[in-house]
């Protein structure tokens, strides 16, 4: 079933078809327990009840979050990929509360809400956010996280969700103030707001990875980190441009940036998208398979992880109803609707160089001559 939008719905700038996606990563992988996974993770949220209602309940299972998971992983330990399904599906309500949070005090309270949200999570129980299921949720989340993680892992998580707040106040203090960011700007903060390194925790712990500290936080692994980050980030504002484009002022993200940055339309903007996406992959192909070269167990699996992320969270995009039967256009989400993507095997930019925004241009500084 193709997406989905009702009758008399405003029209899509930039058309419901996407063009062919360059993806040169196995596709098609999920973990054999997806079903299990869930199911157990919708009768966590049930247990809770942070949903207010049916339909906030319907449009909260519709974001899929253990089917992202079980793509993602594909190959995992089913606790702790249970227990990120359970953080994705609290972290999408809390993404929805900030994109619907405005008003003059928006930044504000996008700010004060991260900061008493990054403390709980590393001291439970501190009392800083108002009683409620959606705190008592939270709560447990960050026990049971205590409880599954080590030092480390619990170190690198909590610094995945202070960047994830980072990114999100960033953005709310642009929209607040009415200023689409420029490309270079835009793609610097985007990979925090996306929850890059909140979900790469969850990766390594799931699948067992654990590169060590000098590897993992060298200048080319940060570097390939971050471009996978920026690729899923791309996908994201791809299939979630639908979604979001009833926002006023318009929407943050890279298809936007770019028409206000060239002075044309979405959807004339939307290939200069896919070729800054489509080279951003290239280099992560040649950078992968340089730092593959004579790496060791742990950092050959973390590069094979990242893979995994990019080709099953593009996979996962396809399919959520979140996306594909969008609410500004539905009253409730559609089962079966979807985007009837393409692949294609080679990139619509093939340039090696790299590209002229400075944010991104040091990935491929690391690139040997």
């Amino acid at each position: 079933m193709p997406p989905v939008y009702a009758e008399g719905s405003h029209p899509s700038r930039i058309g419901w078809q996407l063009p062919p996606f360059y993806c040169p990563f196995e596709k098609g992988l999920i973990h054999p327990a997806a079903g299990e996974i869930e199911k157990r993770a919708i009768a966590w949220i049930d247990t809770y009840g942070f949903y207010p209602d049916a339909t906030e309940r319907a449009w909260g299972l519709a974001t899929r979050a253990a089917d992202f998971t079980s793509r993602i992983i594909p190959y995992g330990a089913v606790e702790p990929m249970l227990l990120f399904s359970e953080w994705n599906y609290w972290a999408f309500a809390t993404d929805d509360w900030q994109d619907s949070n405005t008003g003059a005090s928006s930044t504000a309270s996008v700010a004060d809400h991260g900061a008493r949200l990054v403390r709980t999570v590393e001291a439970p129980g501190s009392g800083l956010l108002p009683p409620g299921p959606h705190t008592a949720a939270l709560e447990d989340l960050a026990a049971r996280t205590r409880e599954m993680l080590t030092p480390v892992q619990l170190r690198r998580f909590t610094e995945g969700v202070r960047d994830w707040v980072a990114g999100a106040s960033w953005q709310t203090a642009n929209a607040e103030r009415g200023i689409m960011p420029g490309l270079n700007d835009f793609v610097a903060a985007r990979i925090s707001s996306n929850g890059t390194r909140f979900t790469l925790t969850w990766c390594d712990v799931a699948n067992g990875i654990a590169v060590p500290g000098e590897e993992l936080y060298s200048a080319p692994v940060q570097a390939l980190t971050d471009a996978a980050g920026f690729i899923v980030s791309c996908d994201n504002d791809l299939f979630s441009y639908n979604k979001d484009d009833h926002h006023v002022p318009w929407e943050q993200n890279l298809v936007n940036v770019l028409a206000a940055q060239d002075g044309c339309t979405p959807a004339e903007a939307l290939p200069a998208a896919y070729a800054l996406r489509d080279r951003t992959v290239a280099l992560f192909v040649r950078l992968s398979e340089q730092l593959g070269r004579g790496a060791g167990e742990q950092l050959r699996r973390y590069l094979g992880s990242l893979e995994h992320w990019i080709a099953g969270d593009l996979e996962y995009h396809c399919r959520a109803p979140r996306y594909a039967s969008p609410r500004n256009r539905n009253e409730l989400p559609v089962d079966g609707a979807r985007f009837d993507i393409t692949w294609t095997d080679t990139p619509s930019d093939a340039r090696v160089e790299p590209p002229p925004v400075p944010a991104l241009a040091w990935w491929w500084q690391q690139l040997d001559a």
